[in-house]
């Protein structure tokens, strides 16, 4: 069965966007070499993209990006063909290689799952993936997580009451001292 991640990067404090609305308040510089080769190859192994209508308008820069790098295009060649399956109340249509939803998320993730397919189904976007943990839906957490503290903004995790047991699965420590690690849900 697909496993369904959620990866995104984070400060230390648990944001990954800053009091100020921005993802780029958690890096402080552009992603280096390395980090983009990590990212590029956990993007290989996604078959599909879940994400919420924040997340889906700022990922539309991809679809028409130009004076990009090596490694951006390199990326880029592989989110643009990547199936979407955007969830907005307020969107009637959406661009490139995405649908809106047809159902709800566990629906759709339930779909997804019983289709022949290959390569997870990622989350992204805290608010769509807050839904998802609330479910229990989500497989794996995968956070890299940024050297800074921000002090407020929108949280990795979801504030909820619950309890979801972890499994510590990867670690990496990259050269520009961001941390990835990789948990994965323990079921009983």
């Amino acid at each position: 069965m697909r496993s369904v991640t959620y990866s995104m990067g984070a400060s230390l404090d648990g944001y990954i966007v800053g009091p100020g609305g921005e993802i780029a308040e958690i890096a402080a510089e552009a992603p280096d070499e390395e980090i983009w080769r990590f990212v590029i190859d956990e993007i290989r192994g996604v078959g599909v993209h879940l994400m919420g209508r924040r997340l889906y308008e700022t990922m539309l820069y991809w679809e028409t990006a130009d004076q990009l790098d090596d490694a951006e295009l390199e990326w880029a060649a592989l989110w643009n063909p990547l199936p979407k399956v955007v969830f907005s109340h307020t969107l009637s249509t959406v661009q490139g290689n995405a649908r809106l939803a047809s159902g709800g998320l566990a629906e759709e993730i339930e779909r997804l799952r019983s289709e022949p397919g290959e390569g997870d189904i990622a989350i992204g976007g805290a608010t769509l993936a807050a839904e998802a943990a609330a479910l229990g839906l989500i497989d794996e957490y995968r956070v890299r997580v940024y050297p800074v503290l921000v002090g407020g903004g929108i949280p990795y995790f979801p504030q909820r009451e619950r309890r979801v047991d972890l499994e510590l699965v990867e670690t990496r420590t990259f050269s520009s001292k961001v941390v990835y690690l990789r948990y994965r849900v323990t079921r009983d």
